[in-house]
């Protein structure tokens, strides 16, 4: 295998999975909790929240990674206390791989979540609280199993924006093999030395293959969780 890849690049590929699964799992409950708060509430502030949410999505990557950066550097607002208090930082870290992507894919996955969350029918909720249930049992039992496929499409949609996550990424953490440098970072090294173009493809087929398998892990779970609901 090392002849086809060299040792580095698959290094860079399982960072890049780890990365990415790291980021949707750990921004999937708050991910749930803004797209329900800008589905179902309104509250002073909603369109602050729901702009800051997409801000990811206007700035330039660089911009984004930049921003974390400030807020999470070793010298940062939050980053100086994390490493005062416990020896923590994400700066030049996978972890500050995975903050960067989860950060630029939180935006599709909340609006996936929200989109599912807003075709459910308040009937049925307001259904269940006057029989007396709680706000949180309604969610769990109503809601939730409802909002499946969208919460698995906005995973999915997350995770495959993870994977390529450059611009914040290799501004924020850098490009250290080993350490941060993840699929894409990996391929623009390779456009950089003589004769790694052709590493620099065979990386790029498998960041096609690896979206096209998402992609259709997505749409497997989302058939068959509909057709539960359904109760077929």
């Amino acid at each position: 295998m090392s002849d086809w890849l060299p040792p580095e690049a698959w290094t860079a590929l399982l960072l890049s999975l780890r990365v990415s699964l790291v980021a949707t799992i750990a921004s999937l409950p708050l991910g749930i909790l803004v797209a329900y708060a800008l589905a179902r509430w309104r509250f002073p502030g909603h369109g602050a929240l729901n702009g800051l949410v997409h801000l990811p999505l206007i700035l330039p990557p660089v911009v984004t990674g930049y921003l974390l950066l400030l807020a999470f550097g070793r010298q940062g607002w939050i980053g100086a206390a994390l490493w005062d208090w416990f020896g923590f930082t994400f700066a030049f870290r996978w972890t500050g791989a995975a903050l960067a992507a989860a950060v630029m894919a939180f935006p599709l996955m909340v609006r996936a979540i929200r989109l599912a969350i807003e075709a459910v029918d308040p009937k049925l909720e307001e259904a269940a609280s006057t029989l007396g249930a709680s706000r949180s049992v309604v969610f769990l039992t109503v809601t939730l199993p409802l909002i499946l496929p969208g919460i698995i499409a906005g995973a999915v949609l997350a995770f495959a924006k993870a994977m390529g996550e450059f611009g914040a990424t290799i501004t924020f953490v850098a490009n250290i093999p080993g350490e941060t440098q993840t699929l894409p970072t990996a391929i623009y090294s390779f456009l950089q030395v003589p004769d790694g173009d052709a590493a620099a493809l065979r990386l790029v087929l498998i960041a096609v293959a690896v979206a096209m398998l998402a992609l259709a892990v997505s749409e497997w779970l989302s058939r068959r969780v509909a057709h539960r609901i359904a109760g077929r």
